[in-house]
């Protein structure tokens, strides 16, 4: 009977090609090739999320960016990018600790990037051409002790846009 271990390892070897391809469409850069550094990374596994650092939620449309966290710590951060808009998006955080940048997103895509935030303010923006000056733009501070690795859920946000 040596059927359903061919149907088994059929099935196991969809599987894989299928995974397979869903990281490789994950893993691709920025459409417009301008990225200021290498802070794009592909989306951890669910049970690794809490271990690169604190979880932060930018909803991105057009033209707005909402986070989810509005309180931050030096820390290491793990940023999550979605464009709920109806243009391409992408999210770049500027300041003391340095410059990162997701990929470019198309509507209705997503990625993750891990940042570490040392104390002082950050610009956080759209940085596809003229975003940025159509308000989608905002502010944080980073200050106080370390943060802990957490998942927030603090949906207000101010001085982000329109």
């Amino acid at each position: 009977m040596t059927i359903p271990h061919t149907r088994d390892r059929v099935l196991l070897g969809v599987a894989a090609g299928g995974l397979t391809a869903l990281l490789a469409a994950c893993g691709g850069g920025g459409s417009n090739g301008s990225s200021s550094g290498s802070g794009t990374t592909t989306a951890p596994a669910p049970s690794m999320a809490a271990a690169s650092g604190t979880q932060v939620t930018a909803k991105l449309t057009d033209f707005h960016i909402q986070l989810s966290t509005q309180k931050y710590h030096p820390g290491r951060y793990t940023f999550t990018a979605q464009n709920m808009g109806h243009h391409e998006h992408a999210l770049e955080l500027d300041g003391p600790g340095g410059n990162n940048r997701s990929k470019t997103l198309e509507p209705g895509q997503s990625t993750t990037f891990t940042v570490t935030l040392k104390s002082g303010s950050y610009q956080v923006f759209c940085p596809v051409d003229g975003h940025k000056d159509l308000g989608m733009k905002t502010h944080i501070t980073v200050g106080g002790t370390p943060a802990s690795p957490s998942t927030s859920n603090d949906n207000t946000s101010t001085n982000n846009g329109y």
